[in-house]
């Protein structure tokens, strides 16, 4: 017994000083310079109310997602636009009646161009479409992250769609070596090549949720990413909350240039900002 608590007692402390090592490094390495966003003085309600007045409407990908659920949720609370249309491969099923005027349209994405009419007339589309290496394999990461995105970007861009919204990630660059990251980033790239009248990225890092059919690596990292967010701000991790927060409160806004990118550091500033 003895033995056994001194074991114990041994692998608590490296564990501890392992987990302080970490996050020292991960605090060193983290970008903390102030967000742009962070001192933006506009009224939010204000702003909400302009653009409810404009009556636009939108359109949802990858809305049984985790950021997807609720991005949908933010806009129905916030109620900023006239209509909201989910686009995904299958109905879902809502029982509150915030969720009764939703309009559905279910399409194939392999064959997304038999569908374009799903994509016409929206003002403002949302896109959280994405998988997984682990869950899809690598074919199948690239047809949904990549394909699926740009032809949906493409149609939407065809039917009228004027400002398009992408979640993608942290650190995407379409030169990097990491399959998952350069993926990314050439969507972003080819996205912003179709000329939408404003594109605006979203760069979250590790998301914070407990995500149902979680693998015990990004439950790991969601758990450490949680702990240390929890002492020191950083711009390693975000809530899904404040990520689809952002992405709402920034579609009000009105930014000088045609296509932005919003790293995590100014999501947290946006996903702060109280609206309605």
């Amino acid at each position: 017994m003895k033995l056994l608590c001194s074991t114990l007692g041994k692998a608590t402390w490296i564990l501890t000083v392992t987990v302080a090592i970490v996050a020292a490094v991960l605090y060193y390495f983290a970008d903390t310079s102030p967000s742009k966003y962070s001192s933006m003085a506009e009224d939010m309600k204000t702003l909400e109310e302009k653009f409810r007045g404009q009556n636009k409407s939108c359109f949802i990908l990858g809305a049984s997602g985790e950021t997807g659920k609720v991005l949908l949720q933010e806009l129905l609370e916030r109620n900023i636009f006239s209509k909201v249309t989910l686009i995904g491969r299958r109905q879902l099923s809502f029982e509150d009646k915030a969720y009764e005027n939703l309009i559905q349209e279910v399409v194939d994405f392999e064959k997304l161009d038999d569908y374009a009419a799903a994509f016409n007339g929206h003002d403002v589309g949302y896109c959280c479409l994405g998988t997984t290496r682990a869950k899809a394999g690598a074919d199948g990461f690239v047809r949904v992250d990549h394909d699926y995105v740009l032809k949906s970007a493409e149609l939407a861009k065809a039917g009228g769609c004027s400002q398009f919204h992408l979640e993608s990630s942290r650190g995407a660059d379409k030169k990097s070596s990491f399959l998952y990251l350069k993926v990314k980033g050439q969507v972003e790239a080819e996205i912003e090549e179709l000329g939408f009248d404003r594109l605006a990225i979203y760069r979250p890092g590790v998301l914070l949720v407990d995500r149902q059919e979680s693998r015990p690596g990004e439950w790991l990292a969601r758990k450490f990413f949680g702990a240390f967010s929890a002492v020191c701000s950083n711009s390693m991790s975000i809530s899904v909350q404040a990520v689809a927060k952002a992405m709402v409160s920034n579609t009000l806004l009105q930014p000088e240039q045609k296509a932005e990118i919003l790293e995590n550091k100014d999501l947290a500033s946006l996903g702060k900002v109280k609206g309605k």
